[in-house]
């Protein structure tokens, strides 16, 4: 591969990357400014990327992530053979409290769901799968932080506890205490951590080792009592954890 052929590739990730849950569809000016690239450069990438099925271009002249690299990405070996093992309980999960039902594992400093199910009348929360959620102020991002040692803590810290609500952690105190507390009983519970109004409650999915890969969380209005979910939200996660290599 050529220099020049290395760099296009690495302009064609700027622009992918520029998408996000919350950003799903961007124009090409738009592109220009998040990825600092001139716009007869975006032009020619988004060009390329729409012949090879990584961007589709929509009708209004904006592009969104095309099928063909969501295929791609279903293929990650770690996301596809989780989402297989997970889905059966998941689905019991969602049928039990008919709310939203997620499963994320880490990427870096953040939770990434790999899946979520969502009844029509579930409470609206943050995200989709393929989406990220912040470590420190989501349930199953506490989850992973608690088993992800003292360098990912660090790091995170280091990063800075950004605040989503007035009950957001924004503390280090406030922060090991919490994450103590999940080590001790194998589940948290965030009221309103992320989300006005929601309450969310998760447990670690482990392998054989004890190795913490991802999290089961459910998200429910925030009035209601966590007791009843806790031990269905850590049911589905001994459950998963059985079927996990």
């Amino acid at each position: 591969m050529s220099e020049d052929d290395r760099s296009m590739l690495g302009r064609a990730f700027l622009v992918l990357g520029s998408f996000t849950s919350e950003r799903p569809r961007l124009s090409q000016s738009e592109l220009s400014r998040r990825t600092g690239l001139p716009l007869p450069t975006v032009h020619r990438l988004c060009r390329q990327l729409v012949d090879n099925g990584a961007l589709e271009r929509v009708d209004d002249g904006h592009y969104e992530i095309g099928v063909r690299l969501w295929e791609l990405g279903a293929l990650a070996p770690r996301a596809h053979g989780l989402r297989q093992v997970a889905l059966p309980y998941l689905e019991d999960l969602y049928e039990a409290t008919r709310e939203n039902v997620q499963l994320v594992v880490r990427e870096d400093l953040e939770a990434l769901y790999i899946e979520r199910l969502s009844a029509r009348g579930a409470v609206t929360v943050v995200g989709r799968a393929g989406g990220r959620l912040p470590l420190h102020a989501s349930s199953g991002g506490l989850v992973l932080l608690a088993f992800g040692g003292k360098v990912l803590l660090d790091e995170v810290l280091a990063a800075g506890l950004e605040r989503f609500t007035p009950s957001t952690i924004t503390t280090e105190h406030r922060l090991r205490s919490t994450l103590d507390d999940i080590r001790r009983t194998g589940w948290v519970t965030c009221r309103e951590h992320l989300n006005v109004g929601t309450l969310a409650v998760a447990a670690p999915v482990s392998r054989s080792t004890g190795e913490v890969v991802a999290a089961v969380s459910v998200v429910v209005p925030a009035e209601k009592d966590p007791a009843p979910l806790i031990p269905a939200v850590r049911a589905a996660a001994r459950g998963i954890s059985r079927g996990v290599a």
